[in-house]
């Protein structure tokens, strides 16, 4: 199993989680005043799922090709 896999799928998920989160709580200004009025929890969460989903894919894509026989030292 690629190690892109699992952290791909956490990552999409935190970041879907924080996203919605912050998608919900987006008319709040007091909540966020201590970032200038800047919803961190939707842009972070957007990154964090970005980044989960290109690791999902990459993870995807080594799965697909097969790999070759091994090479060995040139005769």
């Amino acid at each position: 199993m690629d190690i892109r896999t699992p952290i791909g799928a956490l990552f999409a998920v935190l970041g879907t989680v924080l996203a919605l989160f912050g998608a919900f709580t987006a008319g709040r200004e007091e909540m966020y005043a201590r970032s200038l009025g800047v919803n961190m929890n939707l842009w972070w969460g957007l990154v964090m799922l970005a980044f989960g989903l290109l690791m999902l894919f990459l993870g995807w894509r080594a799965s697909r090709v097969a790999p070759g026989p091994p090479r060995g030292p040139a005769a």
